[in-house]
């Protein structure tokens, strides 16, 4: 993932910063509690696409 995308995305709901997972290939939002995707290196910053984070996860 380009560095200078990984310093300009954020949550589109909250507008805070996002974790990054490389193994997992997701943008994590840790207020709001979503996984967001990247699908074929391009993230995927939709809410209805994020995927809800169980409260056992850790993040």
């Amino acid at each position: 993932m380009d560095d200078k995308l990984l310093n300009i995305l954020v949550c589109p709901i909250c507008k805070g910063p996002l974790l990054y997972r490389k193994a997992a290939a997701e943008f994590i939002c840790k207020p709001c509690r979503l996984a967001y995707p990247i699908q074929d290196g391009i993230p995927v910053m939709l809410e209805e696409d994020a995927r809800k984070l169980p409260p056992e996860e850790e993040v």
